[in-house]
């Protein structure tokens, strides 16, 4: 019976608080924007003994031990279908059971071998197509996880990855030492600027933009430890589809004209995703949607995504044995 005590504190442990007044307020919103489907989210959303987590391998470091004990854990490479989009160097590994695979510390002057992630979070990656020699805008690049993955797909003429918010940029910084080795790093620049002013300071500078948004993160809202702390997110929640939009609209002048822009969040929140690029459609006429729908049935076998979305968008919606997103991800082209 100590065993027993001892599993069961554990799992208490693992089974964060789940904070109430968060829950009140997406049961409400989720309720009427997905309807029966929520039920299902939800039971995931809240339990995080089921959630998932990819292994992204760093293709700086690679180590045939660690694909043998991926092997032997029972991971199995993501992305098997006919994507539009998979350069061979991109490595991700999954498995249909919960948990996650040990972190690396990390060690001064060693790269890390992997990554550790929502699997969803590589499809804004794969929805960019980046190509060698292409200039690249890691918009709000934070924690790092995108900027490595694109890494891992291509080679940029020029990279920049930006970070407004001074602790999260410190947290980037780290990333991309950690991951990537050092010539490469003189490709990388990174700033600290301030992402609705980007357009401005740099015109028609780039052939691919990732806007990966700050938005209400559903996940980590969820289990805010600090009530006062959730209760103000959900009132500043309104602004932030603001905010988004200036984001993208700032992305739109830093494009060249042909150039292509993924917006992702990881949000079920349709005010944050299909308003946000449904109002940037209807106030800018020269920006076109991009059909993403082939990249999203090649992976319908590792995602389930909301049904009746547009060519270019998708959400994916996390269920029980695919617990990845959520993530909203929708393609625009500049004309």
């Amino acid at each position: 019976s100590f065993l027993l005590k001892l599993e069961n504190k554990t799992k208490r442990k693992l089974q964060k608080q789940i904070c109430q007044v968060v829950l009140d307020h997406f049961e409400k919103q989720y309720t009427r924007e997905l309807g029966d489907t929520w039920t299902n989210v939800r039971d995931v959303l809240t339990y995080p003994l089921c959630w998932q987590y990819a292994v992204l391998l760093n293709k700086f470091n690679q180590s045939a031990e660690l694909k043998n004990t991926l092997h032997v854990k029972g991971y199995h490479p993501a992305f098997q279908g006919p994507l539009p989009y998979l350069p061979a160097s991109l490595k991700c590994y999954i498995r249909r059971t919960p948990g996650r695979f040990p972190a690396q510390k990390h060690q001064a002057g060693k790269l890390k071998e992997y990554y550790l992630l929502n699997a969803a979070s590589l499809l804004p990656v794969l929805a960019l197509e980046v190509k060698d020699g292409e200039d690249v805008l890691d918009l709000c690049a934070a924690p790092g996880g995108k900027s490595v993955a694109i890494l891992q797909c291509a080679y940029p003429g020029n990279f920049h990855c930006n970070e407004y918010d001074d602790l999260r940029s410190r947290w980037l910084k780290k990333t991309i030492e950690s991951f990537i080795p050092d010539p490469l790093t003189n490709l990388i620049m990174i700033s600290k600027l301030d992402g609705t002013q980007i357009g401005d300071l740099k015109p028609e500078l780039y052939d691919k933009i990732l806007v990966d948004a700050p938005c209400s993160n559903d996940r980590s809202w969820l289990f805010s430890s600090d009530i006062q702390q959730a209760t103000l997110r959900l009132i500043q929640r309104k602004e932030l589809s603001f905010l988004q939009f200036q984001l993208l609209r700032s992305a739109i002048k830093a494009l060249r004209p042909g150039g292509s822009l993924v917006y992702s969040t990881c949000t079920l929140s349709k005010a944050e995703n299909s308003d946000v690029i449904n109002l940037i459609l209807n106030s800018c006429t020269n920006v076109m949607p991009v059909d993403i729908s082939e990249m999203a049935k090649a992976v319908s076998q590792e995602f389930t995504f909301l049904s009746g979305t547009q060519q270019h968008e998708l959400l994916v919606l996390p269920e029980k044995g695919r617990a990845w997103g959520p993530m909203y991800v929708a393609k625009l082209k500049k004309m």
